[in-house]
């Protein structure tokens, strides 16, 4: 198992490794407390402030990463309308969203996402499609999935056998609830990755509009593998 100085110095790599974010490596600060990873400094853009998170969750050992970054607001002559714009021609030009079912709020830099969809990806394809403009401080992605209806027990063997088949899931650790049309996952994975991938699974099963991911990081799971 790794000590926290160990995962101190493999998210310091990791993060001067990642070219998106290797020239401002020396401007991010790193803190692990028990498997708990702190991010801290200044960045200029806020796909800067996620590459360093998803940085930190590549690396084994990490069990939560909570980002206290903060944006240096060098761009202040954006303003809420121009942003607002601009984040509406990019949702109107990606094939993935249909951007008359969202609904935007730009507040100081800050954007605020709503409306219904009929997949989590289309959720997901909102948000990374507007990550990249400039004068984007956050995203507060609150868009619901509205789907079909499917019986729970019908969802539980769908999302089970899908586990079976993906060679990045160990679904001997995982459990899966399903209460009407919401999931819920327990257990333990190996890695960040792992926990992302169980729940990307059980939010393609038709008839899912929730996904409550509970997975626990376990390194002792990863030791063993």
């Amino acid at each position: 198992m790794k000590t926290d100085e160990q995962i101190r110095k493999d998210v310091i790599e990791e993060i001067r490794w990642d070219p998106q974010i290797s020239d401002i490596a020396p401007h991010i600060g790193v803190s692990v407390d028990n498997g708990v990873v702190t991010l801290s400094g200044t960045v200029e853009f806020y796909t800067q402030k996620l590459a360093a998170e998803k940085a930190a969750q590549r690396v084994s050992g990490v069990k939560v990463v909570a980002v206290d970054i903060e944006l240096k607001g060098q761009n202040k002559d954006v303003t809420d309308a121009q942003l607002g714009e601009a984040i509406r021609n990019a949702l109107a030009w990606h094939s993935a969203v249909n951007e008359d079912r969202l609904e935007i709020k730009v507040d100081n830099g800050w954007v605020y996402l709503s409306g219904t969809v009929k997949w989590d990806y289309e959720r997901k394809a909102a948000e990374r499609s507007i990550e990249k403009i400039i004068g984007v401080k956050g995203i507060i992605n609150r868009v619901k999935v509205e789907n079909e209806i499917v019986e729970p027990k019908h969802i539980k063997r769908k999302i089970s056998e899908a586990f079976h088949r993906h060679a990045s899931v160990d679904v001997e650790n995982i459990t899966v609830d399903v209460n009407g049309s919401t999931v819920t996952l327990r257990g333990k994975v190996s890695s960040w990755a792992e926990r992302e991938d169980a729940e990307d699974v059980a939010w393609a099963m038709p008839g899912v509009t929730e996904v409550a991911n509970n997975l626990v990081i376990d390194t002792s799971i990863y030791a063993e593998h």
